[in-house]
């Protein structure tokens, strides 16, 4: 282990045991593609994205909870949030925020800063009897990204269309929302399982605000409210891939190369695009069990990062997903407590025999959360994914390949102190994996100035054995950023 991988290390275990003692009076995972994959010219597989780094963080006051009367998102961190939520009638609300990023190591294939953007954020509501509409976009100066081609799709480009969408409400008991919008279920804090909506993993680790770690969907969303039961039905008629790592901006482990590799080997992927042909479904039935809010999923679409690999035209590609789950949230003892698990049927691998493929999973989260003392919280989970047919599995792994485990467990702390009358937020967030031996760490803290005024900073940090493992492949991507931030 060099002396670069050790400083990590020990940094990162240095902010573990400062958030041990501060406790004191406290699938990040989305599989990598399958072993076994040949190179085909500068192209290579895709990243092992986080699977359990899948699911509903406390993110900030901009981005919209839960939809209807069953909110499944902890609590928002309004650390970032103005005086004025604004945006009604005639009003324009938004930010303009500036926001900087420098890596810590030599990462393949990378400049040496992480971040580099000016963001104008515009939003605007409409509203009228029985509706509304909403348009929110992000006009971006990114100097850290070669190409200034607009693509609504990744978010690249000088143009990020968050929100374009009407809603109306169809008598008492009925909604529809559609258009561009941000959607999210589950109880998991960022970890998901049974939220299969469009992420951006780009922006989480290169160090931009948490609210965009959740990418736009392109759907049509269905609201019925019984008097004991509700059900929320998204279609999404063209399949919204989630903003996946590709080698442009953050290095990763390659399978097909077997090292970890950046900008100058970026994955080649072909996504389902065919509307109403690649379309996606998504169904969440939920009610309240006494003080418990209970809800059972359903999804039938494709892995939302590249999950499979097509050697006859060398490409990364979105295998067919089929999943079930439920959840439950609710009170126990001085806190909260959350459950939730998920199987995925990799519809294109059932017997798990195609090496080509991921494999089908379970996966399954406990968390609690709870004050510690006045203005200061303590949350906790513990999350596994299991591989199923394991046996195909290794039988069709290549020789020379590192095999993953059958059992891959995750372990999350955040720890969050609010002083100087609320307008100073410190945060630490841990992920620890014991079957992987690797770590990410995500300190922060935010400042309000004045209501309109906020900065921040914040490090992402990582540390790993071994590069083929989540958080090892990112290990010399490690950063610190400073951020600025004016609302209106």
């Amino acid at each position: 282990m060099g002396s670069s991988q050790m400083s990590r290390v020990a940094a990162v275990a240095m902010v573990i045991g400062l958030s041990a003692g501060l406790a004191g009076p406290g699938a990040l995972a989305q599989p990598q593609l399958p072993a076994g994959l040949k190179p085909q010219g500068t192209q290579t597989g895709g990243p092992r994205l986080p699977s359990g780094l899948d699911q509903g963080p406390k993110l900030p006051s901009g981005l919209p909870g839960a939809d209807g009367e069953f909110e499944d998102w902890p609590e928002a961190d309004d650390s970032w949030a103005s005086a004025e939520d604004g945006g009604e009638g005639d009003a324009v609300g938004g930010f303009w925020e500036l926001r900087l990023g420098q890596r810590d190591g030599d990462a393949a294939d990378q400049r040496d800063a992480s971040l580099g953007e000016m963001r104008l954020e515009l939003e605007k509501d409409w509203r009228w009897q029985g509706g509304g509409a909403k348009v929110t976009t992000d006009l971006v100066y990114d100097w850290i990204e070669d190409s200034r081609h607009l693509d609504l799709e990744t978010g690249a480009g000088w143009l990020d269309l968050r929100e374009a969408w009407v809603e109306h409400r169809l008598g008492s008991a009925l909604d529809i929302k559609a258009g561009r919008q941000i959607l999210t279920w589950g109880v998991g804090d960022l970890l998901f399982i049974n939220d299969l909506f469009p992420k951006d993993w780009n922006s989480f680790l290169a160090g931009r605000d948490e609210q965009f770690l959740k990418a736009p969907s392109d759907a049509i969303r269905l609201g019925w409210y019984g008097e004991t039961l509700n059900l929320n039905l998204v279609y999404t008629p063209r399949f919204d891939a989630d903003r996946y790592i590709d080698g442009r901006r953050l290095s990763y482990f390659s399978p097909l190369a077997g090292t970890v590799v950046g900008g100058n080997q970026v994955l080649a992927a072909e996504a389902p695009r065919d509307i109403w042909g690649d379309d996606e479904w998504a169904a969440r039935l939920y009610r309240r069990l006494g003080s418990y809010e209970v809800a059972v999923y359903g999804y039938s679409g494709f892995w939302k990062s590249p999950g499979g690999f097509d050697p006859l035209s060398g490409s990364a590609v979105f295998p067919r997903l089929r999943v079930v789950g439920a959840s439950a949230r609710g009170p126990l003892g001085p806190g909260i407590v959350s459950l939730e698990l998920g199987r995925y049927h990799s519809a294109n691998d059932s017997d798990g025999s195609n090496p080509l493929v991921n494999n089908s999973e379970s996966r399954a989260l406990a968390g609690y959360e709870w004050e510690l003392m006045t203005d200061t919280t303590l949350g906790l989970q513990y999350y596994v994914e299991v591989l199923g047919n394991y046996s195909g599995y290794r039988a069709t792994l290549p020789q020379g390949h590192s095999p993953r485990d059958r059992y891959r467990q995750l372990l999350t702390l955040r720890l969050t102190r609010l002083a100087m009358g609320q307008n100073l937020t410190a945060s630490l967030f841990l992920f620890y994996s014991p079957t992987d031996n690797d770590a990410y760490a995500r300190p922060k803290v935010n400042y309000k100035i004045t209501d309109n005024w906020a900065v921040a900073g914040g490090m992402n940090l990582f540390a790993g054995r071994r590069d083929h493992t989540f958080f090892g492949q990112f290990e010399d991507n490690a950063n610190v950023y400073v951020g600025a931030r004016y609302s209106f």
